[in-house]
Order: C-alpha cells, then sequence, then structure tokens
C-alpha cells in the first residue's frame, strides 16, 4: 500500500515476513528501496516525515544508503572507542601488586621453589603475628617492595624507584638489593607483554645508576670458622637444648649448603638406603649429595613430627625457622662472635682446602654453577664419588673439633663422645 501524502512510503508485507514501512524512489537513473522500520515502533507520521527527509537527500543528490552506512559506521567506532577507554582505565588502574601476582602465577613453572618464595618475601605487606620462638606479639615486617605493592603500575617511573632505592639502601641493603634485582627482571617481563607495555616507559625505570649506588655494593664476607676453632664450636653448638636446632646447625657446616636450603628439607628428601640427600637448590632446582655417616647419625636422633626434618612444634608452618639467635648465643659462649649461618657455608668451603679437595666437587656438593668448561661440559661426578670426598670431609673436621665417632656403627645406635 502507497501512501498518498508522502510519495514514495508504503507499507509492504511479504508471506513469510512482518509488515514494515518502506520508501521508494530513484537516485541516478537506479530504483531505491529502503526500509524506515515495523508499523509497530514507527507512527503514521513519523513514517511520512522520514520518507520526507529520504527523499530531501535523493533531491540535494546524496545516497540516504551512504548516509546510513556512516552513521553506523560512526556510532560503531564511538563504540569502540567507549570500550577501549574504559579498558585503558582499568588498565590505568592496575597496581603494581596486582601485576606483580599475574607475574609470578605465570613465571612459576620456570622457577625453583627458593626464587619462588624470594619473590613471595620481598613482596609481603607484613603486619603479621611474628612465628619466631620468643617472638611474644611482634608482628612481621614488610618486604622491601611492600611499599611499592599498592602504586599503580603507570606510576613507577625512575623517581619513584630510585627514591625507594635511598629508602630501603639505608636500613637494609641486603635485601634492598636482591628486591632491586626482581623488579628489574619484572619490569622487563611487563615490558614484553602487550596488556602491561603501554603502561610503562621505553626504557626499564628500575635500571639507573642512582638507584644502584643508593643501594651500594654488597660487602666482602669474611666471618668463616678456622680449623683451630672447630672444637669451641661444635662444643658451643651441641651445649644448645633444642637438639632440632643443634643438628641443623652442624649439618649446615659439614654439607656447606645454603640455609635456607637446609630448613627446607622433607623427609622424603632422605635416602637412607641409598644414602642421599635431594637438595632443593636456587641453581639447578635439585642437586645430590652424599648422606655421610655423622649426618645419617643426626637425623636419626630427630623427632618426626611432620613432614620437615627440622621441624618445630611452635612454629606456624611446622619448620624451624632460620636459628640466627641461637646460634649467635652459641657463638658467643664460643668466643667466636661474628660468625653468620652463611659463614658456616664459607667455613665447609674453606676447610677443605686442608685436604686439597678438587674445587669441582666442593662445588657441586655446595650448588655452585660450574666454573670452567671442563667443569660444566666433561666431569660428570656420581653419587659414590662425591661420598668418597664428603666422607673425608667430615671426617677430618670431627677429628680437628675433637669429636670421636664410629663411622660404621648404624644410625641411631651411635654414641658421640666429646675428646677431653
Amino acid at each position: 500500500m502507497w501512501d498518498v501524502t508522502a510519495p514514495g512510503l508504503g507499507l509492504r508485507a511479504t508471506p513469510a515476513g512482518k509488515p514494515a514501512y518502506v520508501f521508494q524512489s530513484v537516485y541516478q537513473g537506479k530504483d531505491l528501496r529502503i526500509t524506515i522500520g515495523s508499523p509497530a515502533a514507527w507512527s503514521i507520521p513519523d513514517a511520512q516525515a522520514k520518507a520526507r527527509e529520504l527523499q530531501r537527500l535523493i533531491d540535494e543528490g546524496k545516497d540516504p544508503r551512504d548516509l546510513k552506512r556512516d552513521a553506523l559506521a560512526a556510532q560503531a567506532e564511538k563504540q569502540a572507542a567507549a570500550a577501549a577507554k574504559v579498558e585503558a582505565d582499568k588498565a590505568a588502574a592496575l597496581t603494581v601488586g596486582e601485576v606483580w601476582g599475574d607475574y609470578i602465577e605465570k613465571r612459576r613453572p620456570f622457577w625453583g621453589d627458593l626464587h619462588y618464595r624470594d619473590h613471595i618475601d620481598k613482596a609481603k605487606a607484613g603486619g603479621l603475628p611474628s612465628g619466631r620462638r620468643g617472638g611474644g606479639k611482634q608482628l612481621t615486617k614488610p618486604g622491601p617492595l611492600a611499599a611499592l605493592m599498592p602504586l599503580a603500575l603507570k606510576d613507577l617511573d625512575q623517581t619513584t624507584i630510585e627514591r625507594w632505592a635511598a629508602d630501603e639502601g639505608k636500613t637494609r641493603p641486603s635485601s634492598a638489593r636482591l628486591a632491586w634485582r626482581l623488579l628489574t627482571v619484572f619490569l622487563t617481563w611487563c615490558a614484553e607483554q602487550p596488556e602491561y607495555a603501554a603502561l610503562l616507559p621505553d626504557k626499564n625505570p628500575a635500571k639507573t645508576k642512582k638507584a644502584r649506588e643508593a643501594l651500594g655494593k654488597p660487602g666482602t664476607k669474611s666471618d668463616v670458622l678456622q680449623r683451630e676453632q672447630l672444637a669451641a664450636w661444635f662444643a658451643a653448638v651441641q651445649q644448645i637444648q633444642n637438639p632440632v636446632i643443634a643438628a641443623c646447625l652442624q649439618m649446615m657446616l659439614l654439607t656447606g649448603a645454603r640455609p635456607g636450603e637446609v630448613l627446607a628439607l622433607r623427609w622424603e628428601d632422605v635416602n637412607t638406603q641409598w644414602k642421599g640427600i635431594s637438595i632443593r637448590d636456587k641453581v639447578e632446582g635439585t642437586r645430590e649429595i652424599p648422606a655421610t655417616p655423622y649426618m645419617l647419625h643426626l637425623l636419626a636422633a630427630l623427632p618426626r613430627r611432620n613432614e620437615w626434618v627440622f621441624s618445630s612444634p611452635t612454629s606456624a608452618s611446622g619448620c624451624l625457622t632460620e636459628p640466627n639467635n641461637p646460634h649467635t648465643r652459641a657463638c658467643k659462649a664460643a668466643g667466636l662472635e661474628g660468625l653468620t649461618l652463611h659463614g658456616l657455608r664459607r667455613s665447609f668451603a674453606s676447610l677443605t682446602e686442608w685436604l686439597e679437595v678438587p674445587a669441582g666437587v666442593v662445588a657441586q656438593i655446595q650448588g655452585h654453577k660450574p666454573s670452567a668448561t671442563a667443569e660444566k661440559h666433561y666431569k660428570v661426578r656420581p653419587l659414590e664419588l662425591l661420598r668418597v670426598h664428603h666422607e673425608r670431609i667430615e671426617a677430618w673436621v670431627l677429628e680437628q673439633a675433637g669429636i670421636v665417632f664410629d663411622a660404621k656403627a648404624a644410625p641411631g645406635a651411635l654414641r658421640v663422645v666429646q675428646a677431653a
């Protein structure tokens, strides 16, 4: 049906579809038909007004279809821009802590346990009850990176990081240096991710000379046990009332392992049948070292409270935390003040010089990277070969400490005698 008052306006119905207002005319010698809309949505006067508008456009030499396409394209572009702005606003509001969590989750499969724990510890907020024995109502301190976690990632610029480095460098430079290295790698990763790259400057804001200088250089540590000090150290450590702590400290010295590696030992890591200990390593992931006779004796005497070898009934995790205070008191009683837990690792490496043990053997036991091509590619030492050297080291240390020990007796049935 065609309208008599508005030329070109019609109401069209098909057997398969619903009725609709249409406009029909001629544009540049060709028929043109445009659907206006349903009678349910358009009144007759509105449809008539729309038909007259379309005819005016044709009279002006304009194709209504092009104008409609342009309008739809402009609307779609406007909606896309609005959506992009919403996403940009959300991205701009992302905090360092949120992206740090995403980073840890995605990189975790490529890290060892210790490296993962460093990322957690350096960014922790703190303020929780201390799990240390004798800590009372003390709360844990925030990690070095905790102050940066609430900031928007886009605000983590060079000036902010340099100011952070200056503050942390005054109170805990060693911990802050590790945190800075972790932060630098994190920002490099962010720059490689499409969703975060636009929030950061082209140059990594953590890689500045000012930040590096504010954190200082690590000093050369010289705390180490001399051969003649072994007797005093063992005597003082064996007087510690907590046998778990005493065994843990002796194992740190006799294995040269990192303190965290010893504390993280689980009973499943100790193979008494093949006399091996699997250590979670920050370099290789895990490494296998011999379970020497005296170490097996120490382990046989420990209580099996849970999965941890060096367990603690008062610790929230069930695992012994770093026994710095008991070791400090023992060293003070022995006249060996200043010896740290990591100094025991240095002591192991230094004491092996007396026996002229191959440097590669010591490095493999301690978990150091090979320092030469031959060590890296040509020398493969099985556990039994390491045992030959490690048992000799242990026997010599015990001898210098004046400890009488039967290495052939069964673990758990041994008796340690302090020589007069």
